[in-house]
């Protein structure tokens, strides 16, 4: 049986799944979902993040943190976490940069939050050497001084969708035509959660929300605002959502979300404003990536790993500066956010 067969199967009982039920079924099914069966990331996989284009990426977040945590004093222990760390990259580059800080590395409790048992196995091969420990949800985070990343991680989490009707919404729906999965409107409902949006929407207009995104972003906010810390959360996205931005991408080509369940990764735009809501922390504005790294040092960092480097190496590391910061590759399409505690500096990079 095939993933797209159990799920045919599930609709014929239940009848049609939002949308964050089959993204959620789609992506981390235990036997067939898309993380829990493979490593996603590189040439070979079906994307490829920032991490893994370039060390200065890491650093420059790393010391980032490092800069947060000497400004609140240097607490000790501190919880030092990534959200969906991926094959563990932006944690090594972290935690190199931020080895020449006196104190940080042996202070930090190194947590990474990944439901992937393949991926797993990739970060603990790339973190050998360190204590890492591992966590199944962000719940389990300790009460204590938190300094997190979370690159990436908001755009995979399961989204509902919802077309404005009149005063009321109807909801995109999975369901079945004959044997194939296919996309339909729900009947008409009102949405109390999407009552703010009849200010700024029209009929016909899509508007998504991602279920699980507020209980995250409380959760960690909680825990800095009571305890100390700062979390950068960087993803694609803007303030507000607006429009179907649901995309599958499979050997980094885009495909139909509904093709192939499990075989492709499923991501949206991330709604900065519903992260800003919902943090009972303060709140950075949020920032173009390709600023932020400019105001953090990317140019005179990739400066000084150029000197030395000739033919193909140099232009694959030019190539990789252009792409994280440019406006017309990652620099505009990439946001960054910062939680912190209202007693605290905003974190380097990011206005308050």
């Amino acid at each position: 049986m095939s993933l797209a067969d159990h799920i045919a199967a599930r609709i014929r009982t239940e009848g049609p799944l939002s949308l964050a039920d089959y993204m959620a079924d789609a992506l981390l099914h235990p036997t067939f979902g898309y993380y829990t069966t493979r490593d996603p990331l590189g040439a070979a996989g079906d994307f490829t993040t920032a991490p893994e284009i370039s060390q200065m990426f890491g650093e420059l977040l790393g010391l980032c943190l490092a800069q947060c945590w000497m400004d609140q004093g240097s607490p000790a222990p501190f919880t030092l976490a990534e959200l969906g760390p991926g094959r563990g990259t932006l944690m090594a580059d972290v935690l190199r940069a931020t080895s020449a800080v006196p104190g940080f590395v042996q202070a930090a409790r190194i947590t990474l939050v990944e439901a992937s048992p393949t991926l797993r196995d990739a970060q603990a091969e790339r973190l050998q050497g360190h204590d890492v420990h591992w966590l199944d949800h962000v719940g389990a985070l300790p009460e204590a001084p938190l300094f997190l990343l979370a690159n990436e991680f908001f755009d995979a989490l399961p989204i509902r969708q919802f077309q404005r009707d009149g005063a009321g919404w109807r909801e995109y729906r999975v369901g079945l035509d004959g044997d194939q999965l296919a996309m339909g409107l729900g009947p008409v409902g009102p949405q109390p959660a999407l009552a703010h949006r009849l200010e700024d929407t029209s009929d016909g207009d899509i508007v998504e929300l991602c279920p699980a995104l507020p209980a995250i972003a409380h959760e960690i906010g909680q825990r800095i605002e009571t305890h100390g810390g700062a979390a950068l959360i960087v993803d694609y996205g803007d303030w507000r959502s607006l429009g179907d931005t649901l995309q599958a991408l499979r050997g980094h080509a885009p495909v139909d979300p509904l093709d192939a369940p499990g075989t492709a990764d499923l991501t949206a735009h991330v709604d900065f404003e519903a992260l800003a809501r919902a943090t009972p922390s303060a709140v950075t504005a949020m920032t173009p990536q390709g600023v932020f790294l400019e105001r953090l040092g990317i140019t005179g960092r990739a400066q000084a790993l150029a000197r030395g480097l000739t033919g193909d190496t140099l232009d694959q590391h030019v190539s990789a500066h252009r792409r994280l910061t440019h406006p017309q590759e990652m620099g505009n399409l990439f946001k960054v956010l910062g939680f912190h505690p209202a007693r605290a500096n905003s974190p380097a990079g990011l206005d308050p």
